[in-house]
Parts: C-alpha cells; structure tokens; sequence
C-alpha cells in the first residue's frame, strides 16, 4: 500500500507537516469564536451601559416633571381667567344695555325739542323759512333722518389671506371713498348703517375700522343719497374713483357701485345740542 507523502515540482519528498500546531488552531477557534480584543471593547461598553441609562432617566424624569408643574399650573389658573371673562361679557352686556337706553331716551329729547322748537316758531311765514332753513342743516349734519334716491358702493378686502395689508380695506381707503361721494353732492352717507356727520371720524382700531369708535364689519357698504343719474358717472372720474378702480385691478379688491331708487338714513345718534341762543328781533 503506497505511503501518503507529499512530492514537490522536483519530485522530492517532503517531511509531513506536523498535526499539533493544527490541532491547537482549530481547539482555539472552536473554544474562543470571538476575538479577545473584540470581547474586551464589549465589556467595556457593558461598563459603560448604566451611566448613559442613568443620564437618560434623570433627563426623562426632569421632563416630566416641568410638564407636571405646567399642567397644574394651567389647571389652577383655568378658573380665574373663565371668572375674568365671565366678568367681562356682564360688563359689555351691561353697557350695552345702557347705551340702548339713552339712545331711546336721546330720541325721545329730540322729539320734544322738535316740538317746542315748532311752537316757538309759531305758522308765519319768516318762521315757516327759518324752520325750512333749520332742516336742512340738521339734514347737513346728520341730526335728521332723511331718504331719498342714491348710491351704494360695496368695497371689501382682496380674496384670501395674503397677510399682506395693501390687499386689505383701511381707514384711508374708506376716508376716500367717501370724500369722493361728498365731492359729487352726497346730501347724506352712511357707512354700514352708520350716519357721518362733520364730527365723524373714520379710524383704525388694531385691525378693525371704526366709525365714531364703532367697529365695522366685512364688507364695507357705503350708501349716499345724491342723484344717481349724474353722481355715478361723476364718481368714476374722481380721485376717489380712480383710486378705488387701481385696488380693484392692482390688489384684486372688491369695488361694487350700483344706483338704488330709495334710501333710508337715520339721524347720527352722537350729535347732541351744544350751543342755542334766542335770535334778536
């Protein structure tokens, strides 16, 4: 039976290769599958495993409890503010309450003065002119309800919310809107109901536009009692006209002018006697 040995190029045999340095390679490798340096940085991290658990606790309880204190915080302030707001509807309710009763009352006065003012006069002729003479100024100055044919311009802010505020309504804007119907013989003009006279102011509030310090609302209606058959066609070529036909094409704003048959305007609750004296004779 011919030996198992090992024959190189030459034909030479070699010695065999000794099994004990095999034979521990192979024991080491079955015993220790992972490297010592590997199994070192292992334990190591295992070491250092419950220091980062820890950081990572505290962490997690000192958000919980800033998120606890938060919360009753807000709890315990809930009550005060509803008590506040609460508070201050009543107060808003109240005043108006107030304010509708001396609005009633102011109409009442105006009434009776009206007629004290026709029994002084008395039925001649000189009285019946200065009584002609005393309504058309209250008409003037908004004191008397007056009705009539006229305008109405609706304006409102540009579709959607841009946020930009050159594409929404301001006081200027309306404080042209309405010199302009002034300009083409408006006898009266309210704005969203309410009368202007000499003493009205067209402001801003925050984002709200007042009239006499009362808030209007979206859209804007502004009516005039003039003729409607020459104050529309003059309107359009006024500096208010052109201003508003540049927000309509520039900013996307709504501008509507129309003629109606019959307005109905109310005297402006805010104008109150101020002044009177006996005229000489």
């Amino acid at each position: 039976m011919p030996s198992r040995r090992s024959e190189t190029a030459g034909g030479r045999a070699t010695p065999p290769r000794p099994l004990g340095g095999s034979m521990d390679l192979l024991r080491q490798i079955v015993e220790e599958p992972v490297d010592p340096g590997y199994a070192e940085a292992a334990a190591a991290g295992t070491q250092r495993k419950p220091r980062w658990r820890l950081g990572f606790a505290l962490v997690a309880v000192l958000i919980g409890g800033l998120i606890t204190m938060s919360v009753l915080q807000n709890s315990q302030s809930a009550p005060v503010v509803a008590d506040e707001r609460r508070e201050l509807i009543d107060r808003i309710v109240a005043a108006e309450a107030e304010q509708d009763q001396l609005q009633s009352r102011a109409t009442e006065l105006g009434t009776e003065i009206e007629q004290l003012r026709a029994n002084a006069l008395g039925g001649d002729a000189e009285a019946k002119r200065l009584e002609t003479r005393i309504t058309e100024s209250e008409v003037a100055i908004g004191a008397r309800p007056v009705s009539g044919a006229g305008l109405v311009v609706i304006v409102d802010d540009a579709p959607g919310d841009s946020g930009d505020t050159r594409d929404r309504v301001l006081d200027l804007d309306l404080q042209i809107l309405v010199n302009g119907l002034w300009q083409v013989g408006a006898e009266a003009v309210t704005v969203n109901g309410h009368r202007l006279s000499p003493l009205t102011s067209i402001r801003s509030a925050g984002e709200a536009i007042t009239v006499d310090y009362r808030s209007l609302t979206r859209p804007y209606r502004v009516e005039a009692i003039t003729d409607p058959d020459t104050s529309q066609q003059q309107f359009v070529q006024t500096h208010a006209g052109l201003w508003w036909n540049e927000l309509t094409k520039s900013r996307g704003m709504r501008y509507e002018l129309s003629t109606v048959k019959e307005l109905t305007m109310d005297a402006d609750p805010g104008l109150s006697l101020r002044h009177a004296e006996r005229a000489a004779r």
